[in-house]
């Protein structure tokens, strides 16, 4: 047997896969469709070829739904694909991710190509955005002065806030000189640093209609302008390598002007927000107020002297009725110890025998007797200790000694004389009746 490891087929294919998919990673390829197939599944399976060689490729539903051209024979065509290996075949193959048509592509992949060496040069990094100032009162806009994307700034900002100046620094924004034109309208603006915010704008169009804004050297300065920029070009669906460098990207020049502007119905809405939470929050604290004053009400209304002399009375009734059941149980039993002598004697029944039983049955009357007179006066006792115990507690009997509780017209007790008011009526109870007083003026030095 060899010493090295030995793979199965399709452990082999496994990791061939492996190896293809984690040393390729994403890759772009120029070639011609052929022996394209798009079964009832929605997949699209194709071959990839040029002149030399060819390759398997399949494009899935997910991904296809997107592509921006439907394949044909023939076509000439740029895609972007993972490499991998269909293991059930040992085919090698590619799972393409992207496709569109060759012409544009070239564009689209000098477009990546850019993308990728700006970004890994720190131009799109969270940290070097700047946020937009809090007040705006004057804006400069990089556009074509006759396009329609001023127009719609302008429109925009004379609606939400006439206030705002606009200062435009007019620059081509299509053919081969609108590089330049931008790059020269942005250090211009620099220069004279005369407005809060800076909007870099233009209308839609196609990839190379927008492609001045993907200009490298147009990226840097954008990138090391001090002042906020603000990227507004083409629709909401267009990206250049502008709105990634720029502090804020705004998916159209309508959009950036209603970032720079407040609009005038949106302060007053929030405003009217702001009291609406206010009043909520102070009726939230007025309930919790009036819960809690319940809480502590029902509290003390637990607590009061009234509530306890009640339940000493029901504990007295309880010992009570356990006294008057014991002495009862205590007689069922002498009378079935007499009923159960009695037949004794019955069943016996001689008469030398008589005396000395009657003599036993009358002192064990009078042990009970005693026992029940024991036991009377030791649960009267008992009684008479909780009794007692009550009175010392109940406010009665500090009413008794000659003391008062003083208690305003509400029922509130009066503890200090600043409680109530002169000439205010309160109600004075003692041992033998209750009765109303009024509080006198202070007396004056005389």
């Amino acid at each position: 047997m060899p010493d090295a490891a030995i793979f199965t087929v399709a452990q082999l294919n496994a990791e061939v896969r492996q190896v293809l998919e984690q040393g390729f990673g994403s890759i772009w390829l120029i070639g011609e469709i052929s022996n394209f197939a798009a079964p009832s599944s929605g997949h699209w399976y194709f071959t990839l070829k040029d002149e030399r060689a060819q390759i398997r490729a399949a494009m899935f539903r997910n991904a296809n739904q997107r592509a921006k051209v439907r394949p044909q024979h023939g076509m000439q065509v740029l895609v972007r694909a993972k490499l991998t290996v269909y293991e059930p075949r040992g085919d090698y193959q590619l799972i393409v991710e992207h496709m569109e048509d060759a012409g544009a592509g070239l564009l689209q992949q000098r477009y990546e190509q850019l993308k990728n060496k700006l970004q890994a040069a720190g131009l799109f990094a969270p940290e070097h955005k700047q946020p937009l100032p809090d007040t705006i009162r004057k804006v400069g806009v990089i556009t074509s002065p006759t396009g329609a994307a001023i127009r719609d700034i302008l429109a925009v900002l004379q609606r939400r806030d006439p206030s705002i100046e606009v200062i435009i620094y007019p620059s081509a924004v299509q053919g081969q000189s609108a590089a330049n034109d931008l790059l020269f309208a942005l250090q211009r603006a620099i220069a004279r640093n005369e407005v809060d915010v800076l909007i870099v704008s233009r209308g839609g169009g196609s990839l190379e209609d927008l492609w001045c804004f993907n200009d490298e050297q147009f990226a840097h300065a954008l990138h090391s302008c001090p002042l906020p920029t603000i990227s507004a070009v083409g629709h909401e669906v267009d990206f250049t390598i502008a709105d990634y460098v720029a502090d804020v990207r705004a998916p159209t020049p309508s959009a950036a002007a209603e970032l720079v502007s407040r609009d005038q119905r949106e302060v007053l809405q929030r405003l009217q927000q702001l009291d609406h939470r206010l009043q909520q929050y102070w009726q939230r604290q007025r309930n919790f107020i009036q819960q809690t004053l319940q809480h502590w009400q029902h509290r003390l209304e637990q607590q009061h002297p009234q509530r306890r002399l009640q339940q000493h009375s029901q504990r007295v009734d309880e010992l009570m009725a356990r006294a008057a059941a014991a002495m009862q149980r205590s007689q069922r039993q002498t009378r079935e110890r007499l009923s159960y002598q009695t037949q004794r004697l019955r069943a016996v029944h001689p008469q030398r025998q008589l005396t000395p039983l009657r003599q036993e049955l009358e002192q064990l009357q009078q042990r009970q007797k005693l026992a029940m007179r024991q036991l009377l006066k030791h649960w009267q006792q008992r009684q008479q200790s909780v009794v007692q115990n009550l009175q010392l507690v109940s406010p009665l009997q500090t009413i008794a000694r000659g003391y008062a509780v003083v208690r305003s017209q509400q029922g509130e007790v009066i503890r200090s004389p600043a409680q109530l008011g002169t000439d205010e009526v309160f109600s004075v109870r003692v041992a033998e009746g209750e009765f109303d007083a009024i509080k006198a003026p202070p007396k004056t030095a005389k």
